[in-house]
């Protein structure tokens, strides 16, 4: 069974708007997608068998993927959109 990507435009559907915004207007936002998705993209590969790191990694990378998307979440919440 092929594993999904978690785009942050599935994570956050009712922030369709905000995350637009705020990828075309902040600098800080804009690296933080490009982050989480990097990590993300990695951490799929990993659990499909593409790349075999040892467990403690691909712990290590879902703990950045979630620690980058509460920060992300955090601006959303935030934004004035």
């Amino acid at each position: 069974m092929p594993l999904d990507h978690h785009p942050l435009i599935t994570e956050f559907p009712e922030h369709r708007d905000a995350i637009h915004t705020l990828k075309t207007g902040n600098a800080h936002f804009q690296r933080l997608m490009d982050s989480y998705e990097e990590v993300d993209k990695e951490v799929v590969r990993m659990e499909e068998g593409i790349e075999t790191p040892e467990d403690a990694t691909l712990t290590l990378l879902k703990k950045q993927r979630l620690d980058l998307k509460d920060q992300i979440a955090e601006m959303l919440r935030t934004a004035d959109v």
